[in-house]
């Protein structure tokens, strides 16, 4: 994600600046770069290319779909391309910041909050991006209003989630943050009731009915929630399961939660 220029941090031009670019969402690769400019839900803001990149189709078609829209096209040696991409093993010199109108910051989403009751789904060190893909592809077509997705500690934005999330990821509802702890903090002090999703837990999700907004924690693949994230939650909640099953799938238990009244 860019960063806008900071020559007064207080003023309202650089609070406005700074909003803007917390609200971009930057992909890297030549195919997850072109699959977003195809999906009308996305503008291109800025195009990043390798200067030592080589003539081929796929790279005619994003510039081309860069010029049709007017977008800020540059050019850059690996190193510095490598520190927009963040990722210089595969971003295959292409990488684009993107205005994608569900994309926010957590302080976005709080200053204009979508409903009074809102749901949120909150990822901990979800590390496998098949499983972030189907996340976002379960909330995006249920009833969350927002992903919360940590810019640490976890799987983030590329092309194994693009994929995994069918392209619902530029249409999903996503709600970025530097760590979860801080932003939990937040969401409770704006009256936000926090629950752990946990298989020790004796309240069911079935059984919870919350006042207010609402985030659903989920845990990491194989330890669950971790024991820093554990403290700002308020309630722990689990599903029922028979036959001896222990747990399911972390992006099972959030399609659950996202389809949880509409079933």
């Amino acid at each position: 994600m860019p960063k806008p220029d900071r020559p007064q941090q207080d003023s309202a031009s650089y609070r406005a600046k700074k909003q803007f670019f917390d609200s971009l969402l930057t992909v890297y690769g030549r195919k997850p770069v072109l699959e977003a400019l195809r999906d009308p839900a996305v503008k291109l803001f800025r195009l990043h290319l390798a200067e030592s990149n080589k003539p081929a189709g796929i790279l005619d078609e994003i510039l081309g779909i860069a010029k049709s829209q007017g977008a800020d096209i540059q050019h850059h040696d690996r190193k510095a391309l490598s520190r927009i991409s963040k990722n210089s093993k595969q971003d295959q010199g292409v990488a684009a910041d993107l205005q994608c109108k569900a994309y926010q910051s957590l302080e976005q989403f709080l200053s204009q909050p979508p409903r009074a009751d809102f749901r949120l789904l909150a990822l901990d060190r979800i590390t496998n991006p098949q499983n972030l893909g189907m996340i976002i592809r379960s909330a995006c077509a249920g009833n969350v209003d927002g992903i919360l997705l940590p810019q640490k500690g976890g799987a983030q934005i590329d092309a194994l989630v693009i994929k995994a999330s069918a392209g619902t990821v530029f249409r999903a509802p996503i709600i970025h943050c530097p760590t979860l702890p801080e932003a939990l903090a937040k969401l409770r002090e704006a009256g936000a009731t926090i629950c752990a999703l946990s298989s020790h837990a004796r309240q069911t999700l079935g059984d919870f009915n919350p006042s207010g907004g609402s985030v659903y924690v989920l845990g990491n693949e194989t330890e669950g929630v971790s024991t820093e994230t554990a403290k700002h939650c308020n309630h722990q909640l689990s599903i029922p399961m028979n036959n001896g099953v222990e747990s399911l799938n972390v992006a099972v238990t959030a399609a659950l939660i996202a389809f949880q009244d509409a079933i």
